[in-house]
């Protein structure tokens, strides 16, 4: 039987039983600065830290964060173990690793992966309404790499994290129609 990876459609009938059960839980970014950085994705991004934990033998740490609702946020248990096993068995979780001194030296930068050589390329945050959005990044003096008015595909943006990390904003609702445009 083939799999057709040019459409969405059914990629998951055949997906092996033995992956049943796996979570697709943390993209990992480096970070010099956390006061900074967590700063950046709670209060601008809205992000919640779920865990924080602290490596003193090898001097990091890493951040855990989630796009939690309220009640969510009210379900992450203050018991140490429970907590590190809720962080670990959640999707979609941001963990910021940060290597302790970095931030006071001024050597220390991390690549984002979009200038040569390319690699990573960048995350991405639904929200309901880019444009709201996009007014609130620019008050709070966000870094721009492209408005949704900009270049060839419209009504998406990308925005810089203090690390230089580009993160895609887009309104889903919108990208359906932004998309077929472009890919046929």
């Amino acid at each position: 039987m083939s799999r057709h990876f040019d459409q969405a459609e059914g990629l998951n009938e055949e997906r092996d039983p033995s992956t049943h059960g796996f979570v697709f839980n943390q993209t990992m970014l480096r970070i010099k600065d956390p006061k900074r950085t967590l700063d950046f994705y709670t209060r601008v991004m809205g992000m919640t830290l779920v865990k924080r934990l602290d490596f003193p033998d090898m001097q990091f740490s890493l951040y855990f964060l989630a796009m939690l609702d309220p009640s969510e946020a009210e379900g992450i248990s203050r018991d140490k173990a429970e907590r590190i096993e809720q962080t670990f068995g959640r999707p979609a979780m941001l963990e910021l690793t940060h290597n302790w001194g970095d931030e006071d030296d001024d050597s220390v930068s991390y690549h984002s992966g979009n200038s040569e050589p390319k690699g990573f390329g960048h995350i991405g945050f639904h929200v309901p309404d880019i444009d709201d959005a996009c007014e609130r990044f620019e008050k709070l003096g966000v870094e721009f790499q492209k408005k949704p008015a900009d270049g060839k595909m419209k009504g998406i943006a990308f925005i810089k994290d203090p690390d230089g990390y580009w993160i895609e904003i887009f309104t889903a609702g919108e990208m359906a129609g932004m998309l077929e445009q472009h890919t046929g």
